[in-house]
Protein backbone atom coordinates (compact mmCIF):
# COMPACT_ATOMS: atom_id res chain seq x y z
CA UNK A 1 0.00 0.00 0.00
CA UNK A 2 1.27 2.91 -1.31
CA UNK A 3 1.49 5.92 1.43
CA UNK A 4 0.44 9.25 -0.44
CA UNK A 5 1.07 11.41 3.00
CA UNK A 6 5.05 10.73 2.38
CA UNK A 7 4.51 12.56 -0.86
CA UNK A 8 2.23 15.66 -0.77
CA UNK A 9 4.15 18.97 -1.43
CA UNK A 10 7.83 17.73 -1.84
CA UNK A 11 10.13 18.27 -5.06
CA UNK A 12 12.45 16.03 -7.39
CA UNK A 13 15.04 15.81 -9.86
CA UNK A 14 15.66 13.76 -12.33
CA UNK A 15 18.31 12.97 -13.97
CA UNK A 16 18.55 10.45 -17.42
CA UNK A 17 21.63 9.14 -18.59
CA UNK A 18 21.88 7.09 -22.25
CA UNK A 19 19.06 5.92 -24.44
CA UNK A 20 15.63 7.24 -25.43
CA UNK A 21 14.27 4.41 -23.47
CA UNK A 22 15.70 5.40 -20.09
CA UNK A 23 14.30 9.04 -20.81
CA UNK A 24 10.76 7.17 -21.25
CA UNK A 25 11.06 5.57 -18.40
CA UNK A 26 12.01 8.43 -16.46
CA UNK A 27 9.73 10.87 -17.33
CA UNK A 28 6.96 7.96 -16.62
CA UNK A 29 8.66 8.21 -13.17
CA UNK A 30 7.99 11.80 -12.56
CA UNK A 31 4.31 11.79 -13.90
CA UNK A 32 3.71 9.05 -11.47
CA UNK A 33 5.60 11.16 -8.66
CA UNK A 34 3.60 14.16 -9.98
CA UNK A 35 0.50 12.12 -9.33
CA UNK A 36 1.16 11.77 -5.73
CA UNK A 37 1.99 15.68 -5.52
CA UNK A 38 5.26 15.81 -6.20
CA UNK A 39 6.57 18.92 -8.11
CA UNK A 40 9.98 19.53 -10.27
CA UNK A 41 12.21 21.55 -7.95
CA UNK A 42 13.50 24.80 -9.46
CA UNK A 43 16.95 25.32 -11.12
CA UNK A 44 18.49 26.42 -7.81
CA UNK A 45 15.99 24.86 -5.00
CA UNK A 46 17.15 21.99 -3.27
CA UNK A 47 15.33 18.59 -3.84
CA UNK A 48 13.80 16.27 -1.36
CA UNK A 49 13.80 13.48 -3.83
CA UNK A 50 16.60 13.24 -6.49
CA UNK A 51 16.24 10.08 -9.18
CA UNK A 52 18.80 9.54 -11.09
CA UNK A 53 18.00 6.94 -14.19
CA UNK A 54 21.68 4.67 -15.57
CA UNK A 55 23.39 3.81 -18.43
CA UNK A 56 26.79 1.46 -18.57
CA UNK A 57 27.12 0.74 -22.32
CA UNK A 58 30.55 1.81 -21.43
CA UNK A 59 33.29 2.81 -19.13
CA UNK A 60 33.05 6.68 -20.06
CA UNK A 61 28.82 6.13 -19.33
CA UNK A 62 29.94 4.54 -15.77
CA UNK A 63 31.74 7.33 -14.87
CA UNK A 64 29.19 9.78 -15.91
CA UNK A 65 26.87 7.95 -13.82
CA UNK A 66 29.30 7.91 -10.80
CA UNK A 67 29.97 12.28 -11.58
CA UNK A 68 26.04 12.84 -11.42
CA UNK A 69 25.28 10.92 -8.21
CA UNK A 70 28.03 12.57 -6.64
CA UNK A 71 26.93 16.53 -8.15
CA UNK A 72 22.68 14.98 -6.90
CA UNK A 73 24.11 14.63 -3.29
CA UNK A 74 26.60 17.31 -2.94
CA UNK A 75 23.67 20.28 -4.29
CA UNK A 76 21.21 18.14 -2.23
CA UNK A 77 22.53 17.05 1.05
CA UNK A 78 19.25 16.23 2.49
CA UNK A 79 17.49 14.22 -0.47
CA UNK A 80 16.09 10.79 -0.51
CA UNK A 81 18.74 9.72 -3.31
CA UNK A 82 17.20 7.17 -5.42
CA UNK A 83 19.59 5.35 -8.15
CA UNK A 84 18.17 2.85 -10.40
CA UNK A 85 19.22 1.68 -14.54
CA UNK A 86 21.67 -0.20 -15.87
CA UNK A 87 24.69 1.23 -13.80
CA UNK A 88 22.55 0.29 -10.64
CA UNK A 89 22.04 -3.30 -11.86
CA UNK A 90 25.47 -4.35 -12.77
CA UNK A 91 26.90 -2.24 -9.98
CA UNK A 92 24.90 -2.11 -7.12
CA UNK A 93 27.81 -2.45 -4.46
CA UNK A 94 29.65 0.26 -5.78
CA UNK A 95 26.29 2.71 -6.22
CA UNK A 96 25.42 1.83 -2.53
CA UNK A 97 29.43 2.57 -1.87
CA UNK A 98 28.53 6.10 -2.24
CA UNK A 99 28.02 9.08 0.56
CA UNK A 100 24.41 9.80 0.29
CA UNK A 101 22.67 7.14 -1.84
CA UNK A 102 19.68 5.94 -0.08
CA UNK A 103 17.89 3.35 -2.46
CA UNK A 104 18.98 1.38 -5.15
CA UNK A 105 16.69 -0.33 -7.79
CA UNK A 106 17.71 -2.92 -9.88
CA UNK A 107 15.37 -3.26 -13.19
CA UNK A 108 13.27 -6.10 -11.99
CA UNK A 109 12.04 -3.15 -9.29
CA UNK A 110 11.97 0.04 -10.93
CA UNK A 111 8.55 -1.14 -12.22
CA UNK A 112 7.49 -0.85 -8.42
CA UNK A 113 10.01 2.56 -7.97
CA UNK A 114 6.93 4.34 -6.16
CA UNK A 115 6.33 1.85 -3.99
CA UNK A 116 9.52 1.10 -2.86
CA UNK A 117 10.25 5.05 -2.59
CA UNK A 118 7.08 5.02 -0.55
CA UNK A 119 8.05 2.18 1.95
CA UNK A 120 11.83 3.61 2.60
CA UNK A 121 11.49 6.98 2.92
CA UNK A 122 8.77 6.93 4.97
CA UNK A 123 10.26 4.30 7.50
CA UNK A 124 13.50 6.81 7.22
CA UNK A 125 15.94 3.37 7.85
CA UNK A 126 19.18 4.26 8.36
CA UNK A 127 21.84 2.79 5.61
CA UNK A 128 21.23 2.38 2.00
CA UNK A 129 18.73 -0.43 1.01
CA UNK A 130 18.95 -2.38 -1.73
CA UNK A 131 16.11 -3.96 -4.18
CA UNK A 132 17.94 -6.45 -6.69
CA UNK A 133 17.08 -9.93 -8.84
CA UNK A 134 19.46 -11.25 -10.48
CA UNK A 135 19.73 -11.26 -14.15
CA UNK A 136 17.49 -14.74 -14.75
CA UNK A 137 14.98 -13.22 -12.29
CA UNK A 138 14.02 -9.60 -14.07
CA UNK A 139 10.86 -10.43 -15.57
CA UNK A 140 8.86 -7.19 -14.81
CA UNK A 141 7.86 -4.92 -17.71
CA UNK A 142 7.98 -1.36 -16.15
CA UNK A 143 5.51 0.73 -18.67
CA UNK A 144 5.82 3.95 -20.03
CA UNK A 145 4.80 6.60 -23.03
CA UNK A 146 5.51 10.12 -22.01
CA UNK A 147 6.94 13.00 -23.43
CA UNK A 148 8.38 14.55 -20.42
CA UNK A 149 8.96 18.01 -21.12
CA UNK A 150 9.48 17.51 -25.11
CA UNK A 151 7.04 17.83 -28.03
CA UNK A 152 7.15 13.83 -29.39
CA UNK A 153 5.92 11.08 -26.84
CA UNK A 154 7.97 8.09 -26.17
CA UNK A 155 6.34 4.40 -26.24
CA UNK A 156 8.16 1.68 -24.62
CA UNK A 157 7.03 -1.50 -26.16
CA UNK A 158 10.06 -3.96 -25.53
CA UNK A 159 12.58 -4.61 -22.85
CA UNK A 160 15.82 -6.68 -22.45
CA UNK A 161 17.75 -8.60 -25.19
CA UNK A 162 18.33 -12.15 -25.56
CA UNK A 163 21.14 -11.43 -27.82
CA UNK A 164 24.48 -11.67 -25.57
CA UNK A 165 26.89 -9.70 -28.11
CA UNK A 166 30.11 -10.37 -27.07
CA UNK A 167 31.12 -6.76 -25.61
CA UNK A 168 27.60 -5.92 -24.98
CA UNK A 169 26.33 -6.13 -20.65
CA UNK A 170 23.13 -4.74 -21.53
CA UNK A 171 21.45 -8.35 -21.22
CA UNK A 172 22.59 -8.86 -18.03
CA UNK A 173 21.41 -5.32 -16.93
CA UNK A 174 18.13 -5.26 -18.32
CA UNK A 175 17.42 -8.54 -18.51
CA UNK A 176 15.95 -11.30 -20.83
CA UNK A 177 13.29 -10.07 -23.93
CA UNK A 178 9.37 -9.52 -23.00
CA UNK A 179 6.56 -7.05 -24.02
CA UNK A 180 3.65 -5.95 -23.16
CA UNK A 181 -0.08 -7.23 -24.88
CA UNK A 182 -0.65 -5.24 -28.17
CA UNK A 183 -3.76 -4.03 -26.84
CA UNK A 184 -1.82 -2.49 -23.72
CA UNK A 185 0.26 -0.23 -26.14
CA UNK A 186 -2.35 0.38 -27.83
CA UNK A 187 -4.32 1.57 -25.02
CA UNK A 188 -1.54 3.89 -23.80
CA UNK A 189 -1.18 5.46 -27.55
CA UNK A 190 -5.06 6.38 -27.04
CA UNK A 191 -4.62 8.44 -24.03
CA UNK A 192 -1.43 10.07 -25.36
CA UNK A 193 -3.91 10.84 -28.30
CA UNK A 194 -5.98 12.34 -25.89
CA UNK A 195 -3.55 14.61 -24.51
CA UNK A 196 -2.54 16.02 -27.39
CA UNK A 197 0.16 13.81 -29.10
CA UNK A 198 0.62 14.07 -32.83
CA UNK A 199 4.24 11.93 -33.02
CA UNK A 200 5.35 8.64 -31.21
CA UNK A 201 8.61 7.02 -31.10
CA UNK A 202 8.58 3.65 -30.67
CA UNK A 203 11.44 2.33 -28.01
CA UNK A 204 12.74 -0.74 -26.27
CA UNK A 205 16.49 -2.83 -25.58
CA UNK A 206 15.59 -4.70 -29.14
CA UNK A 207 11.99 -3.50 -30.04
CA UNK A 208 12.41 -6.10 -32.99
CA UNK A 209 12.38 -9.26 -30.95
CA UNK A 210 8.77 -7.68 -30.09
CA UNK A 211 6.90 -10.61 -29.35
CA UNK A 212 8.48 -13.15 -27.33
CA UNK A 213 5.98 -12.65 -24.18
CA UNK A 214 2.57 -12.81 -26.03
CA UNK A 215 3.49 -14.97 -29.50
CA UNK A 216 3.25 -11.72 -31.86
CA UNK A 217 5.27 -10.19 -34.35
CA UNK A 218 6.76 -6.55 -34.22
CA UNK A 219 4.64 -5.97 -37.75
CA UNK A 220 1.88 -7.14 -35.73
CA UNK A 221 2.14 -3.91 -33.45
CA UNK A 222 3.20 -1.43 -36.32
CA UNK A 223 -0.07 -2.28 -38.18
CA UNK A 224 -1.98 -2.34 -34.81
CA UNK A 225 -0.56 1.08 -34.35
CA UNK A 226 -1.16 2.73 -37.81
CA UNK A 227 -4.82 2.00 -37.01
CA UNK A 228 -5.21 4.83 -34.29
CA UNK A 229 -7.09 7.40 -35.22
CA UNK A 230 -5.44 10.87 -34.33
CA UNK A 231 -1.65 9.93 -34.26
CA UNK A 232 -0.38 11.68 -37.16
CA UNK A 233 3.60 10.02 -37.19
CA UNK A 234 5.58 6.94 -35.79
CA UNK A 235 9.26 6.42 -35.94
CA UNK A 236 10.78 3.54 -34.75
CA UNK A 237 13.83 4.26 -32.85
CA UNK A 238 16.10 1.37 -33.53
CA UNK A 239 15.90 -2.00 -35.09
CA UNK A 240 18.60 -4.91 -35.77
CA UNK A 241 18.89 -5.29 -39.15
CA UNK A 242 18.30 -9.27 -38.63
CA UNK A 243 14.57 -8.08 -37.42
CA UNK A 244 13.69 -5.56 -40.00
CA UNK A 245 12.10 -7.38 -42.45
CA UNK A 246 11.45 -7.14 -45.80
CA UNK A 247 7.70 -7.30 -45.33
CA UNK A 248 7.90 -4.42 -42.11
CA UNK A 249 9.87 -2.10 -44.87
CA UNK A 250 7.04 -2.72 -47.28
CA UNK A 251 4.35 -1.89 -44.63
CA UNK A 252 6.66 1.37 -43.52
CA UNK A 253 6.28 2.48 -46.88
CA UNK A 254 2.91 1.63 -47.32
CA UNK A 255 1.69 2.86 -44.04
CA UNK A 256 -0.66 5.74 -42.81
CA UNK A 257 1.91 6.95 -40.17
CA UNK A 258 4.94 5.55 -40.11
CA UNK A 259 7.86 7.74 -41.35
CA UNK A 260 10.70 7.03 -43.79
CA UNK A 261 12.75 7.00 -40.71
CA UNK A 262 15.27 4.62 -39.80
CA UNK A 263 17.81 3.82 -37.38
CA UNK A 264 19.75 0.31 -37.87
CA UNK A 265 22.91 -1.02 -36.00
CA UNK A 266 25.86 -2.06 -38.01
CA UNK A 267 28.79 -2.39 -35.48
CA UNK A 268 31.09 -3.05 -38.14
CA UNK A 269 31.44 -3.25 -41.48
CA UNK A 270 33.92 -6.54 -41.65
CA UNK A 271 32.25 -10.13 -41.46
CA UNK A 272 35.16 -11.29 -39.49
CA UNK A 273 34.81 -8.45 -36.41
CA UNK A 274 30.90 -9.37 -36.78
CA UNK A 275 31.48 -12.91 -36.22
CA UNK A 276 33.87 -11.77 -33.47
CA UNK A 277 30.71 -10.09 -32.29
CA UNK A 278 28.33 -12.83 -32.12
CA UNK A 279 25.92 -10.22 -34.32
CA UNK A 280 23.20 -12.38 -36.23
CA UNK A 281 23.77 -10.66 -39.51
CA UNK A 282 26.76 -10.14 -42.09
CA UNK A 283 27.62 -7.06 -44.28
CA UNK A 284 25.58 -8.68 -47.08
CA UNK A 285 22.43 -8.69 -45.73
CA UNK A 286 22.72 -5.50 -44.27
CA UNK A 287 23.68 -3.77 -47.23
CA UNK A 288 20.18 -5.82 -48.67
CA UNK A 289 18.24 -4.09 -45.69
CA UNK A 290 19.70 -0.48 -46.66
CA UNK A 291 19.07 -1.01 -50.50
CA UNK A 292 15.51 -1.90 -49.84
CA UNK A 293 14.52 0.52 -47.80
CA UNK A 294 15.64 3.01 -50.57
CA UNK A 295 14.10 1.20 -53.03
CA UNK A 296 10.63 1.60 -51.07
CA UNK A 297 11.26 4.92 -50.05
CA UNK A 298 14.04 7.38 -51.86
CA UNK A 299 13.71 9.99 -49.32
CA UNK A 300 14.30 7.83 -46.05
CA UNK A 301 16.69 9.30 -43.46
CA UNK A 302 18.48 5.83 -42.32
CA UNK A 303 21.00 6.39 -39.41
CA UNK A 304 23.39 3.74 -38.56
CA UNK A 305 25.51 2.40 -35.66
CA UNK A 306 28.92 1.84 -35.48
CA UNK A 307 31.58 1.23 -33.35
CA UNK A 308 34.87 1.17 -33.81
CA UNK A 309 38.19 -0.24 -32.30
CA UNK A 310 36.82 -3.31 -31.06
CA UNK A 311 38.88 -5.96 -30.23
CA UNK A 312 39.67 -7.89 -33.25
CA UNK A 313 39.36 -5.02 -35.60
CA UNK A 314 42.96 -4.69 -37.51
CA UNK A 315 43.43 -1.84 -39.48
CA UNK A 316 42.49 -4.16 -42.96
CA UNK A 317 39.04 -4.80 -41.30
CA UNK A 318 38.17 -0.56 -40.28
CA UNK A 319 39.20 -0.14 -43.86
CA UNK A 320 36.71 -3.05 -45.15
CA UNK A 321 33.87 -1.33 -43.12
CA UNK A 322 34.77 2.59 -43.98
CA UNK A 323 34.08 0.51 -47.47
CA UNK A 324 30.96 -0.42 -47.12
CA UNK A 325 29.46 2.49 -45.59
CA UNK A 326 31.07 5.00 -48.19
CA UNK A 327 29.13 3.17 -50.78
CA UNK A 328 25.90 2.34 -48.97
CA UNK A 329 23.06 5.56 -49.01
CA UNK A 330 22.92 6.26 -45.70
CA UNK A 331 22.22 9.60 -43.69
CA UNK A 332 24.14 9.81 -40.89
CA UNK A 333 26.72 7.32 -38.79
CA UNK A 334 26.73 7.13 -34.82
CA UNK A 335 29.98 6.62 -34.16
CA UNK A 336 31.07 5.53 -30.85
CA UNK A 337 34.91 3.68 -29.77
CA UNK A 338 34.93 0.31 -27.87
CA UNK A 339 35.08 0.53 -24.42
CA UNK A 340 35.94 -2.54 -22.07
CA UNK A 341 33.45 -3.97 -20.43
CA UNK A 342 34.26 -6.55 -17.37
CA UNK A 343 32.85 -9.83 -17.72
CA UNK A 344 32.04 -9.50 -21.35
CA UNK A 345 33.61 -12.39 -23.95
CA UNK A 346 35.07 -9.90 -26.09
CA UNK A 347 37.96 -10.12 -23.55
CA UNK A 348 39.17 -13.18 -24.87
CA UNK A 349 39.85 -11.78 -28.52
CA UNK A 350 43.49 -11.22 -28.42
CA UNK A 351 43.41 -7.95 -30.84
CA UNK A 352 43.86 -5.19 -29.12
CA UNK A 353 43.23 -1.21 -30.47
CA UNK A 354 45.10 1.38 -28.66
CA UNK A 355 43.10 4.45 -27.82
CA UNK A 356 45.03 6.70 -30.12
CA UNK A 357 43.70 4.64 -32.92
CA UNK A 358 40.26 4.34 -31.88
CA UNK A 359 39.80 8.08 -31.55
CA UNK A 360 41.69 7.97 -35.18
CA UNK A 361 39.07 6.03 -36.55
CA UNK A 362 36.57 7.42 -34.71
CA UNK A 363 37.58 11.20 -36.73
CA UNK A 364 37.70 8.96 -40.00
CA UNK A 365 33.99 7.30 -39.73
CA UNK A 366 32.46 10.89 -38.66
CA UNK A 367 33.69 12.46 -41.47
CA UNK A 368 32.33 10.53 -43.64
CA UNK A 369 29.26 11.05 -41.68
CA UNK A 370 28.87 14.65 -42.04
CA UNK A 371 29.82 14.55 -45.59
CA UNK A 372 26.37 12.60 -46.24
CA UNK A 373 24.70 14.11 -43.77
CA UNK A 374 25.87 17.55 -45.63
CA UNK A 375 24.61 15.85 -49.04
CA UNK A 376 21.16 14.42 -47.78
CA UNK A 377 20.22 18.06 -46.27
CA UNK A 378 21.18 19.70 -49.27
CA UNK A 379 18.92 17.73 -51.67
CA UNK A 380 15.77 19.29 -50.31
CA UNK A 381 17.02 23.00 -50.24
CA UNK A 382 14.16 24.87 -51.79
CA UNK A 383 11.68 22.33 -51.27
CA UNK A 384 8.24 22.54 -49.44
CA UNK A 385 7.72 19.86 -46.43
CA UNK A 386 5.54 19.34 -43.41
CA UNK A 387 7.22 19.65 -39.76
CA UNK A 388 6.30 18.99 -36.11
CA UNK A 389 7.42 22.40 -34.18
CA UNK A 390 8.88 21.81 -30.93
CA UNK A 391 8.69 23.88 -27.72
CA UNK A 392 11.21 26.71 -27.69
CA UNK A 393 12.29 29.05 -24.91
CA UNK A 394 10.56 33.20 -25.37
CA UNK A 395 12.74 35.02 -28.01
CA UNK A 396 14.93 31.83 -29.10
CA UNK A 397 14.57 29.88 -32.01
CA UNK A 398 11.97 27.06 -32.89
CA UNK A 399 13.12 23.58 -34.34
CA UNK A 400 11.48 20.49 -35.95
CA UNK A 401 11.72 17.70 -38.25
CA UNK A 402 10.60 16.77 -41.62
CA UNK A 403 8.78 13.15 -42.15
CA UNK A 404 12.19 12.08 -43.25
CA UNK A 405 13.99 13.92 -39.97
CA UNK A 406 15.63 16.58 -41.32
CA UNK A 407 15.84 18.76 -38.37
CA UNK A 408 14.81 22.51 -39.23
CA UNK A 409 15.03 25.80 -37.78
CA UNK A 410 12.73 28.36 -37.68
CA UNK A 411 13.54 32.04 -36.50
CA UNK A 412 12.52 33.58 -33.45
CA UNK A 413 10.62 36.28 -35.27
CA UNK A 414 7.85 33.64 -36.52
CA UNK A 415 7.98 31.76 -33.72
CA UNK A 416 4.84 31.47 -30.99
CA UNK A 417 3.64 29.87 -28.60
CA UNK A 418 0.99 28.93 -30.62
CA UNK A 419 3.18 26.32 -33.48
CA UNK A 420 4.22 24.58 -30.43
CA UNK A 421 3.49 20.75 -30.98
CA UNK A 422 1.48 21.94 -34.53
CA UNK A 423 2.24 20.41 -38.22
CA UNK A 424 3.17 22.79 -40.18
CA UNK A 425 4.04 23.46 -43.82
CA UNK A 426 7.51 25.40 -44.92
CA UNK A 427 9.91 25.69 -47.42
CA UNK A 428 13.60 24.94 -46.59
CA UNK A 429 16.08 27.08 -47.26
CA UNK A 430 19.81 26.98 -46.78
CA UNK A 431 21.69 25.84 -43.78
CA UNK A 432 21.91 27.47 -40.42
CA UNK A 433 25.03 29.50 -39.08
CA UNK A 434 26.21 25.64 -37.74
CA UNK A 435 25.00 23.49 -40.81
CA UNK A 436 22.84 21.70 -37.71
CA UNK A 437 19.16 22.42 -39.27
CA UNK A 438 17.91 23.86 -42.33
CA UNK A 439 16.95 27.20 -42.41
CA UNK A 440 13.34 27.64 -43.09
CA UNK A 441 9.76 29.94 -43.81
CA UNK A 442 6.17 29.53 -42.84
CA UNK A 443 4.06 28.88 -45.85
Amino acid sequence: MIDSSVFQNKTAKYITLGCKLNFSETSTFGQMLQGMGVRVANKDEKADICLINTCSVTEVADHKCRQAIHRLVKENPDAFIVVTGCYAQLAANDVAKIPGVSLVLGSNEKASLVQFLSEEWGSKSEGVVHRMERTKDIVSFAPSCSKGNRTRYFLKVQDGCDYFCTYCTIPFARGFSRNPSIDFLVGQVKQAVSEGGKEIVLTGVNIGDFGKTTGDSFLDLLKALDEIDGVKRYRISSIEPNLLTDDIVAFCAGSKCFMPHFHIPLQSGSDEVLRLMHRRYDSSLFAHKINLIKEYMPDAFIGVDVMVGTRGETQERFEECYRLLEKLDVTQLHVFPYSERPGTAALKIQHVVSDKEKKARSAILLGLSESKTHSFYEKYIGSEAEILLEKAARGKFMHGFTRNYIRVELPPKFASEELDNQLVRVRLGDFNHNGSALKCELL
